[in-house]
């Protein structure tokens, strides 16, 4: 156990790897997101590294590299332990042994099968190593990662819109613009850090969506658009999807006459009969962070499925309305309060006129 003094000597250190790991948000999936510190004999910052995108160099490989000579009896702090097998780059265990690295202080486990055992690599090479300091901080880093290890699905996001008495629509599907122009704003941050968009048929049949990323930088891939439907929808020229801003993909039940108009025009299309099925395939190309757009049966699809693990809700200061205007959560809900969904570790943000309320979903027993 460390004691305090040693806490507050090591935490500037490590925030600041987590502060680099953060770098790679949107660009390192399906890969983890990764910072490390390589700090010298003197006390000082020698080196420093994130991983960018898969392939390229481990976050310890680029701190260790920029140290060069003084990794010499040096100090590694580093978001997640270090892998311990060969993958795409060479194992970061093998980097450190040969630095002269002499304690390596790390956040996150690798839950990784393939990777992990990199602290037990070290111990055995004599060096010395502590585990999951500011492990809570850092593992926030890479929950669709770890969610992915855990269920072999992406980490799903549902965003919506809505009213005081929780509409997303009118009873006539009409919903631009139930939120002001700051919850856009930030609605399309969040889109830039998400691998994948997806709505529903509804919502590509009533809305015409372009979902892309506007009015702010995406650093890695721009989103994949994805598309849930029982059945090929109906081809259109004035389809939105068309466009070469982003890869689109469709996942049907049964093909039909528009399925090769569309695969014509570009667009991607699986057929696969569940909604399990979709998410795995999803996950297994690398899309690990989901951000869910549809209307309220998809929404309601995801959470009587228990896929949604966070929401992040704009809340207007409008009245919509109407026993047919379409609700968050469409169907049949839940029974008694006592299976209610709730939110935990919610964060509320003022916008404009507009409340953003955002949490993990947390499910009945």
């Amino acid at each position: 156990m460390l004691t305090e003094p040693e806490r507050k000597h090591h935490e500037p250190f490590m925030q600041r790897a987590i502060e680099l790991a953060k770098r790679g948000i949107g660009s390192t999936h399906p890969n983890p997101r990764v910072g490390a510190v390589v700090v010298g004999k003197s006390g000082e910052v020698v080196g420093e590294g994130w991983h960018a995108y898969p392939g390229g160099l481990h976050a310890e490989a680029m701190a260790i590299e920029k140290a060069g000579e003084n990794a010499q009896g040096a100090t590694l702090y580093v978001t997640l332990e270090p892998c311990a097998a060969h993958g795409r780059t060479p194992a970061c265990t093998d980097a450190i042994r040969s630095s002269g690295i002499t304690d390596v202080i790390y956040a996150s486990s690798d839950p990784n099968p393939k990777m992990a055992g990199g602290a037990k690599v070290l111990v055995a090479a004599r060096i010395n190593v502590i585990g999951g300091f500011m492990k809570d901080e850092a593992d926030k880093l890479n929950l669709p990662f770890f969610h992915y290890m855990k269920t072999g699905r992406p980490y799903v996001t549902a965003k919506a819109a809505i009213s005081l008495d929780g509409k997303l629509a009118t009873h006539s599907q009409h919903s631009q613009w139930i939120s002001g122009p700051e919850s856009r704003l930030h609605a399309q941050a969040i889109r830039a850090q998400v691998d994948a968009i997806v709505v529903g048929a509804g919502t590509l049949h009533f809305d015409n969506p372009s979902l892309t990323v506007r009015d702010v930088e995406v650093k890695g891939s721009v989103p994949l658009r994805v598309v849930l439907c029982f059945e090929t929808p109906h081809f259109s020229q004035e389809s939105k999807l068309l466009s070469d801003d982003a890869p689109t993909r469709f996942y049907v039940r049964s093909f039909n006459e528009h399925t090769e108009k569309w695969r014509e025009a570009g667009v991607q299309i699986e057929k696969l009969n569940s909604l399990d099925a979709i998410l795995k395939h999803l996950a297994q190309d690398g899309y690990l962070h989901l951000l869910l757009e549809g209307g309220g049966c998809l929404h309601a699809s995801f959470f009587d499925a228990h896929f949604t693990s966070e929401v992040v809700l704009y809340q207007a200061p409008i009245l919509i309305g109407g026993r047919d205007a379409v609700s968050l959560w469409n169907g049949t809900g839940v029974e008694t309060l006592d299976h209610a969904l709730r939110l935990a570790d919610i964060k509320y943000r003022k916008l404009g006129n507009d409340v953003m309320i955002r949490g993990n979903v947390i499910y009945p027993d």
